[in-house]
């Protein structure tokens, strides 16, 4: 009997499995021709010596190795990072504070929200225009508001100490509108009776903050940490257009070098090598970021 019922049964379970495979076939397929397939052939290139016009030869690990004693590289990475550290808390703090404040339900309360997440869908490269042309040295409206005050502004985006902050600011000013509005949708989630019971225990809103507010919504402070995070180290854009990597390197971040690399010096090989040092490192710090979520994601703590 059973042996029968799994001969009636087999037709329609292949059926069943076949039409499973055609409707995840377009994401496989384009899973496979997208991602995996060149990410493969980014490998292979990145053990090879691979200028754009010659003979390509096999080096193995020699372009890691270079990157190694790379004194370039580790200035750009060291930017990388300098980028990230800045841009992460900047934008976490300022999307949190925006989040609080327009998250209660007031009158023409969408307005404002609408103005801050507006720079999220204008195009980064002409956002960064704008900014550039904004901390211009001599006819920028930053500098020339400045003079209105007797203070005479500096060189923005010539001034090795000055290029990367105001990088950092321009690109905080165009995504913060994003976290902001993750924040508000996690500000909403958090029950009242959480905040009435913590008023009944004497919680000034300061401790209701701190020990109600902060850890309900730790999960999105968690997601658009990583996000961010992630972006940071794949800035480009702002870098290009407002400085192109100087003054003197000051800006150089590791996209932009691996641009560099291939697509003004036609070192692909190096540059695909630069690229899995990239791979990797957005990687290891995702992972560290996903195992410290223990310590102060709230219920994460036994996953």
């Amino acid at each position: 009997m059973k042996a029968s019922k799994r001969r009636r049964r087999g037709p329609l379970a292949r059926e069943a499995q076949r039409t499973g495979w055609l409707f995840v076939s377009p994401m496989v397929l384009g899973f496979t021709l997208l991602l995996l397939f060149p990410m493969g052939r980014a490998l292979y290139m990145s053990l090879m010596d691979w200028p754009l016009l010659g003979e390509h030869a096999f080096i193995g690990l020699d372009n890691y190795r270079t990157i190694a004693t790379d004194d370039v590289f580790w200035k750009v990475f060291g930017n990388t990072l300098y980028f990230t550290a800045g841009l992460v808390p900047f934008n976490i703090v300022l999307a949190l504070l925006l989040a609080l404040l327009l998250a209660k339900s007031m009158k023409g309360i969408g307005l404002f929200r609408t103005a801050i997440f507006v720079p999220v869908m204008t195009s980064l490269i002409v956002w960064s225009i704008v900014w550039k042309y904004m901390f211009a040295t001599d006819s920028g409206l930053i500098n020339q508001m400045l003079l209105m005050m007797n203070i005479e502004g500096p060189a923005w985006l010539y001034d090795e100490k000055l290029a990367m902050p105001a990088v950092i600011v321009t690109s905080v000013l165009k995504n913060v509108g994003l976290n902001m509005v993750l924040f508000i949708a996690a500000l909403q989630q958090v029950p009242r009776s959480l905040y009435e019971a913590a008023m009944l225990d004497g919680a000034g809103k300061t401790r209701s903050f701190f020990h109600v507010t902060l850890p309900m919504i730790t999960p999105t402070v968690f997601l658009t940490v990583v996000m961010t995070v992630i972006g940071s180290l794949k800035v480009f854009g702002q870098i290009y257009v407002m400085t192109q990597g100087g003054p003197s390197n000051s800006t150089k971040v590791l996209v932009y070098y691996i641009w560099e690399k291939a697509f003004k010096l036609f070192q692909m090989g190096y540059a695909s090598a630069l690229a899995f040092v990239l791979f990797f490192v957005v990687l290891v710090l995702t992972l560290l970021q996903w195992q410290l979520r223990k310590r102060w994601v709230f219920n994460e703590s036994d996953t």
